[in-house]
Formats: C-alpha cells, sequence, structure tokens
C-alpha cells in the first residue's frame, strides 16, 4: 500500500484582496487549498479574477486578509527559517537588467543560500548546473540575456527558480505571449521537473487544452470567490469549466469549435485514424453536416498518397479538390 503524501502547503480559511483606506476589494474567501510533492498543478480562471494575488500571497510577496498560509519549515544554522524559504517563484515582471549572461542570472538562485563573504560552494556550483541542464539550456549559458527569444528567457527564469532548490515552485502564466511550440515545450518541462524531482508546481495559466492534458489537478477560480480543486477531466464532465468560462460556439467535451452545417447537405464519411478526424473538421468547418445515412459518400483510401474518393468515382489527393467539388455540385 502507497504512503500517504504530506502537503507541503496548505492553506486555512485564506481570504485575499486589497484594501483601499475603508474599502475591501475581495478576490477570495475561506480557501482551504493543498499541495502535495511530485504534482503539477494549473491554476485557471477567468482574466482579472485574481490568479497572480493568489500567487503573490503565496510566495509571502502579499499579505492575506486573513486565514494562514502553512509550509513546513527548513533549517538553517540558526534553526527553522521562514516558510517562504521553501518556495520559489516565477513571476510576469520584465527582466531590465538584459546585459547578464543566462548563467549569472541563474546563479542568482543561490544566494539566498550565500554567506556574508558571497562565495559559490561546490554544492551551489553543482545545483546551478543541475538547473540549466534539466531545462535544456546549456547551450544558452554564455549568452546575453538580450540575445534571447521570450521563450528562452522564460526558460532561464524556471532554471533560476529550480537553483533555489526548494520544494514548491510557483509560476505566474509562464507561457504567456509564446508561440504553441514554446507553450507546449514548458507545460512538459514542468510535468517532467515535479515527477523527478517531487517539487510541487503550481502555475497560473489561461492554457486550458494544455492544462487538461498535462496537469496533475486543477483549481479552477469560480465566480464566487472560491477555488475549487479536482481532476480536470471532473472539472469538465461535471460542467464546471462551462459555468466559470461560459464557452461561445466551444464544447470543450470534444475539444473543438460549434459548426453550423449550413449547407444544408449530410455527408456519409468512410475512414480512420486521424485522417479521418481531420477530413471530418474540414468538412464541418465548410458546413457540411457527418451522418452515417448521409446523400453524399466520402471515402478516405490509402496513405501514400492519401486520397478521397466519391461514390460517382471520382478521386482528390488534396481535401481543397475535394471540397470545391462539392461546393461546385452542391451549392449552387
Amino acid at each position: 500500500m502507497r504512503a500517504k503524501r504530506e502537503h507541503v502547503l496548505q492553506t486555512y480559511d485564506l481570504t485575499l484582496g486589497y484594501k483601499n483606506g475603508q474599502t475591501t476589494n475581495l478576490l477570495f474567501e475561506n480557501l482551504n487549498l493543498s499541495l502535495l510533492p511530485g504534482q503539477l498543478v494549473c491554476f485557471m480562471g477567468p482574466n482579472g479574477i485574481g490568479k497572480s494575488t493568489l500567487i503573490r500571497t503565496l510566495a509571502g510577496l502579499q499579505k492575506p486578509l486573513s486565514g494562514k498560509i502553512s509550509v513546513p519549515l527548513s533549517s538553517g544554522p540558526g534553526g527553522p527559517i521562514r516558510d517562504e524559504s521553501n518556495i520559489s517563484v516565477v513571476l510576469t515582471d520584465r527582466i531590465t537588467a538584459t546585459n547578464m549572461t543566462v548563467q549569472e542570472l541563474v546563479t542568482y538562485g543561490r544566494y539566498p543560500f550565500l554567506n556574508w563573504n558571497i562565495r559559490l560552494s561546490t554544492e551551489d556550483k553543482a545545483v546551478i548546473e543541475q538547473s540549466i541542464e534539466r531545462v535544456h539550456i546549456r547551450h544558452l549559458a554564455d549568452k546575453r540575456l538580450y540575445e534571447l527569444s521570450d521563450g528562452q528567457i522564460q526558460m532561464t527564469m524556471i532554471a533560476r527558480a529550480l537553483a533555489q532548490d526548494t520544494p514548491i515552485l510557483l509560476l505566474d502564466e509562464p507561457t504567456a505571449h509564446l508561440d504553441l511550440n514554446n507553450r507546449l515545450e514548458i507545460m512538459n518541462l514542468l510535468r517532467n521537473i515535479s515527477r523527478t524531482t517531487g517539487k510541487a508546481i503550481l502555475m497560473a495559466t489561461h492554457e486550458l487544452d494544455l492544462a487538461l492534458q498535462t496537469a496533475d489537478l486543477v483549481w479552477l477560480a469560480t465566480l464566487s470567490k472560491t477555488i475549487k480543486s479536482a481532476l480536470p477531466e471532473d472539472l469538465v464532465l461535471d460542467g464546471s469549466f462551462d459555468e466559470v468560462f461560459q464557452f461561445k460556439g466551444y464544447d470543450l467535451r470534444t475539444g473543438k469549435v460549434d459548426h453550423e452545417a449550413h449547407r444544408g447537405v449530410s455527408v456519409n464519411l468512410v475512414g480512420t485514424g486521424h485522417e479521418y478526424l481531420w477530413t471530418k473538421n474540414a468538412l464541418e468547418r465548410n458546413g457540411f453536416a457527418i451522418s452515417g445515412d448521409g446523400e453524399i459518400e466520402i471515402r478516405i483510401e490509402g496513405e501514400k498518397p492519401l486520397c478521397w474518393s466519391l461514390s460517382s468515382g471520382k478521386k482528390f489527393t488534396s481535401l481543397h479538390d475535394l471540397l470545391e467539388e462539392l461546393k461546385k455540385n452542391k451549392v449552387g
């Protein structure tokens, strides 16, 4: 029987927001949440609901309005040290000192652990090298930050956080403004880090499609100032995502945009695999309905070259040509 994992972060009736004179802007209230080691948690919710505020509050950078955040203490020379010493954080703040190298920025992750002479030990250097290797940026180590792409800078910031060697890693929108390839790389990297190091990782993100495929758990900020913690699949099936995000024309169950079959023509599509899925996507996007008893039959044949055949005997080697034929003969 597997031993029960103990949480590395726990909140008790945590309430957070901002005070402006006599006015309080309440964002979340009475939060009882926990992070477990080796777990990747994606924190999601609508824009402006308070995701960055929660990250900053958990990191000890902002005081809660009430409640408590419990993090097991680390041992220091004089005994237990502050809770926040167990947390590394990557925020959205832009770096201004762009003339430093990647190696130098990652090295800053060790500064909280240096003594008065600010000299790196053999252990410090090993942690720095391991952090650089873990995020696969060894080839960038001597480059200046101004020479890097946004994705490379984000990887460097993650490496700096890893160099702090804490059991908890908090990230605020680490994939913002990145292309799909870089977003996927960072999500896979964070998932791998949580698995291989046992770190608890919490990231605020808008990447719903990627979170559904990578997150162990989702914290979903609701419109009632609470956070629902559950498996991503459970949040899909119980309608929580639909309730919070109020999707317009997007079916979360299939991961597809809803299309209107405006052409009034149904197609019986015969085929398998990804070829079938992408052919169906093209037909539906162009206003054709897919039905087992459709008035037009299209068969997907072969692999190299791939072709589509109509019951009339006509064959096509591209979806573009197939669609042009269907439009020409069935839509005026």
